[in-house]
């Protein structure tokens, strides 16, 4: 996966399944290019400083997402 800064918050291009998606906003590109650093997507949208308000609509951008393919659950040890 590849992220491309824009104004409106970015590009990202998942070379496998070379699939185009937006990210909407810049808080939502910190979110999902910090998830790795994170136990879970709820603590990286904490971190980005994500309002309360607005945290279904990131969970929601996110499993679109992972609907994709662009993301995926972390595998269990």
């Amino acid at each position: 996966m590849a992220l491309r800064p824009e104004p409106f918050g970015a590009l990202v291009y998942h070379f496998g399944t070379r699939k185009l998606s937006f990210l909407k906003t810049p808080q939502l590109v910190v979110v999902v290019r910090d998830l790795e650093q994170f136990p879970d997507v709820h603590a990286s949208i904490e971190a980005a400083g994500v309002e309360e308000s607005q945290r279904p609509a990131y969970l929601r951008a996110l499993a679109g997402l992972a609907a994709n393919g662009t993301i995926e659950p972390r595998p269990t040890t």
